[in-house]
């Protein structure tokens, strides 16, 4: 698979939507660019940060690890959001596994350095703050539709997520990875999959799956998904609403 296409740190969302003085001042002389490959690790649970990491494409999943070893998803981030963000209010430690979803360019700066930026900027705290509440609300509402609503429409919702932050409706994901992000065993993927496929809304093959009717794929997905959709967008909103305030005073 070809590595994603590095941009700059202003395709990220919440970035783009800081003031941008503060942007050029205090972040970007101290962000870097990487690409990601599928399943890297960014962090695992107990773990400083060493980075802050700010998505331009692709998607990162968030895992609760049992004790066991099994583990399940609360949260995705993409372009509109941020991991580790409350490094630079001082909460070090993740309480989560940061898993490379989709494979992904992302802009990454040193805790330590985000921490003394948050210290000197309004807005950058309240992005910490903000999209902290963000990923509370999404862990909230994953935990509730894990619990209530069937693997088909959990597996719908979690198809469009990736295919949004794919910016593609041909997303590569094999089975063993979606059993592990939805919580369910692999058999129960491989049906919701083969129902998906003869009903004429997915085709898979060899661990890609191309959405070919996404109209048929919204209805099959429970509420979540646009709750989700909506909920990820509250930040880049308010900040944005924020900066222009700014301007006009």
């Amino acid at each position: 698979m070809l590595a994603p296409v590095l941009g700059t740190p202003l395709d990220n969302k919440l970035l783009s939507a800081l003031p941008l003085p503060q942007f050029n001042i205090l972040l970007r002389p101290y962000l870097t660019t990487v690409s990601l490959i599928q399943g890297s690790v960014l962090l695992e649970a107990g773990n400083e940060f060493d980075h802050v990491f700010f998505p331009q494409t692709g998607m990162i999943s968030l895992l609760v690890v049992l004790k066991d070893g099994k583990s399940i998803e609360t949260a995705t981030v993409g372009c509109e959001g941020v991991v580790g963000a409350m490094a630079g209010l001082g909460l070090y430690k993740s309480l989560v596994r940061a898993v490379v979803q989709l494979p992904m360019a992302v802009s990454r700066i040193p805790a330590a350095q985000f921490m003394k930026a948050a210290a000197n900027s309004v807005a950058i705290t309240n992005l910490c703050i903000q999209y902290n509440e963000v990923l509370l609300s999404q862990a909230r509402v994953t935990a509730a539709c894990n619990a209530l609503h069937p693997v088909e429409a959990r597996f719908c919702r979690w198809l469009l997520q990736s295919a949004d932050r794919a910016a593609s409706d041909i997303v590569a994901l094999t089975q063993e990875f979606l059993a592990e992000m939805l919580g369910v065993r692999r058999t129960s993927v491989t049906e919701v999959a083969t129902k998906l496929q003869l009903a004429g809304v997915i085709t898979y093959s060899r661990g890609v799956i191309t959405i070919v009717d996404r109209p048929a794929l919204e209805r099959m997905s429970c509420e979540c998904y646009q709750t989700l959709v909506e909920q990820a967008e509250i930040v880049t909103i308010e900040n944005s609403s924020h900066h222009v305030a700014e301007r006009a005073h």
